[in-house]
């Protein structure tokens, strides 16, 4: 292949996407998979599921119309589709009949063994300063498809806003994408692109107010196919940052699902259970309005992936030890960038802690207080005219995407 194909790709599965997600909505409806409300999500249900068909198409077609050439990577390719069909027929049941979590778990883990089966698994880890890390063949199949599982799972969680699911993998795929191009992993980048276009095709039907959701099963297949990516685009590989550029591209539903799922176990419920916790509920309830939630929550996807992205191709380091005195300082005022959107967004998600310990110490000292007063003095205490939306107007309610 040559570097037209990834974009070929995007855009062959940008157009089949975009095309096709109103035909499956349609028929979501005449199915009966129709979103009803639960505890993760935003929306008051109504909405047709099912919208991850037109993704699974769009990237099937997209990869079969620029496979490389016959030989392993075209073998791993079609391995990664198969599991790829699977999971989303497992999404798309769950969708319209609610499977049981085991279920689910079990088709998951399914999907994830037929391109490990094939050889897309982890056999070795480059670490800093220690080298490469072998695995046997048992060790290598239980952690990848343990990382298959994750973050099919990760995506899934996060998919309660419109838009955010779709947007967030997009930029993780195409970051991804550009880091496997360098690494000449020419079928990792291809199915990059083209998850990255089906899913801004997708984007165009789902954006907030959303016209139809992804589903269960769109969120396990865009886990999965940024899972197989992740695989084959970086830490297949001996590149020292092959484990670094997938897990900061991913940061972002990582931290939501670690921050959900620790939350749970505190509270004593199953991990499995919906809630309202997500980064997502955090910035509605503090009065962010749906678009402005997911345009938060791109920009630190953007940076997280920019920051990503800089570390393959910033050459602040010749990987002896030695740095390069400008282009070290490039790499940390990138790093100093990426910092300050994610503690700038940390200590927003963090303000309804910060409400609640002021309002304990007002209440105290004025009984008779009232919440808008309460919250005027949270503003005044981070002195900041963002964070006057908590005592703005309430917003729309969002809906799941």
């Amino acid at each position: 292949m040559n570097w037209r194909d990834p974009i070929v790709g995007l855009l062959v599965a940008f157009a089949v996407s975009a095309a096709l997600t109103p035909l499956v909505a349609r028929a979501a409806v005449v199915l009966g998979a129709v979103d009803q409300p639960r505890g993760r999500g935003l929306g008051v249900g109504g909405t047709p599921l099912l919208g991850g068909l037109a993704i699974l198409i769009a990237v099937t077609v997209a990869v079969l119309l620029e496979m490389p050439d016959p030989g392993p990577q075209a073998d791993n390719l079609r391995a990664i589709l198969l599991g790829a069909v699977l999971i989303a027929v497992v999404g798309a049941a769950d969708d319209r009949f609610d499977l049981p979590w085991a279920v689910k778990l079990v088709g998951q883990i399914g999907a994830a063994l037929i391109p490990v089966s094939q050889g897309v698994q982890v056999e070795n880890i480059t670490f800093p300063f220690l080298g490469a890390v072998q695995f046997a063949d048992g060790p290598s199949t239980i952690l990848t498809v343990f990382g298959f599982v994750l973050l099919m799972n990760v995506v899934n969680f996060s998919d309660g806003i419109d838009g955010l699911a779709a947007g967030v993998s997009s930029i993780a795929a195409v970051a991804m994408g550009i880091v496997a191009a360098d690494l000449m992993k020419d079928h990792a980048a291809l199915l990059a692109a083209a998850t990255a276009g089906a899913a801004l095709g997708f984007l165009v039907h789902n954006f907030h107010p959303a016209r139809v959701f992804m589903g269960d099963t769109g969120a396990m297949l865009l886990g999965y196919l940024l899972a197989a990516i992740a695989v084959e685009g970086s830490v297949k590989t001996n590149a020292v940052l092959a484990l670094v550029v997938p897990f900061v591209v991913l940061a972002l539903p990582v931290l939501d699902t670690t921050f959900v799922v620790l939350k749970r176990l505190k509270s004593g419920v199953p991990i499995y259970n919906a809630d309202q916790n997500h980064f997502h509920h955090r910035l509605s309830r503090i009065g962010f309005s749906p678009r402005r939630t997911v345009v938060y929550l791109y920009l630190w996807a953007g940076s997280l992936a920019g920051l990503a992205v800089a570390l393959r191709f910033v050459p602040y380091s010749d990987n002896r030890g030695h740095f390069n005195p400008v282009w070290t300082t490039v790499m940390g005022l990138i790093l100093i960038g990426c910092l300050a959107v994610s503690v700038y967004l940390v200590t927003v998600l963090e303000i309804l802690k910060l409400r609640r310990l002021d309002a304990l110490r007002l209440r105290l000292a004025r009984p008779g207080i009232s919440e808008d007063e309460i919250d005027a003095d949270v503003a005044r205490a981070l002195q900041t005219g963002e964070f006057s939306s908590i005592t703005g107007e309430h917003h729309p309610v969002d809906e799941p995407g």
